[in-house]
């Protein structure tokens, strides 16, 4: 299958593929909307993500040990600079597999450590981190339960996982604003910014198609996490699970 601009997204959205292709096709969608992508979320969210991150950082971080903490998915660094400005002396290290998307947001925080990485194959020792922390990246990797399954290896023990996302949501008021936003809002905003519909397209599909947060939740018990909770934002559009090693 190709990964030539706009061609593998909706095949990929569409039916089961190998995690190889899969991974080329969303990585070569995340470097092209890399340009736009801080813009666009501010837009498509209306700056309420900000808010999320915030959130998310201080459930992270709350009881957490001292130790280096890795921002998984990182994308252009949102989570990272939350991070490094509340544990300025700790060593922090943002990953991702789009190395566009982290050449983006490089000058956010200078001191962070960029490492393009597959987030189902971490190139990091076991238990190398106090804290995990990965924002909207989950429901992008091939195999969530495998993707779980790393960052527990590379968890210290007692340490904290932090996902942010965009579960699929349970309750009927939320499933309608998820269905009408992710069919019309994000592909038609999305595209006009970035001049690529197919990869918000893909994006939209990636949110219905999604594990439920409480599925997400046994997914993280069953590869050996403990103290799982969660909590839904702003009527369960996005969600925070939180669980520790």
């Amino acid at each position: 299958m190709s990964s030539t601009p706009g061609a593998p997204i909706a095949q990929v959205a569409a039916r089961a593929v190998d995690e190889g292709t899969h991974a080329t096709a969303v990585r070569a969608m995340f470097d092209r909307i890399a340009p736009t992508y801080d813009r666009l979320n501010r837009v498509l969210s209306a700056g309420i993500d900000v808010a999320w991150r915030k959130r998310a950082v201080r459930a992270a971080l709350r009881g957490a040990p001292r130790g280096a903490i890795l921002d998984l998915c990182a994308g252009t660094m949102d989570l990272t600079v939350l991070l490094a400005d509340a544990r300025p002396n700790e060593r922090i290290v943002a990953a991702d597999f789009a190395p566009q998307m982290l050449d983006a947001g490089r000058a956010k925080v200078p001191r962070a450590e960029r490492v393009v990485a597959d987030a189902l194959e971490l190139p990091f020792r076991d238990g190398e981190f106090s804290v995990v922390v990965c924002g909207f990246g989950v429901r992008n990797l091939a195999d969530p339960a495998r993707g779980a399954r790393e960052v527990r290896r590379v968890l210290a023990r007692g340490g904290i996982f932090v996902v942010l996302e965009f579960f699929r949501p349970t309750s009927l008021v939320t499933r309608a604003f998820h269905t009408a936003y992710a069919r019309g809002v994000l592909p038609a905003v999305g595209g006009m910014i970035s001049g690529d519909r197919a990869a918000y397209a893909y994006l939209a599909e990636s949110m219905n198609g999604f594990l439920s947060r409480e599925e997400y939740e046994r997914q993280l018990v069953t590869a050996g996490f403990a103290n799982v909770t969660g909590e839904d934002l702003t009527l369960g559009v996005a969600s925070i699970v939180r669980a520790e090693g």
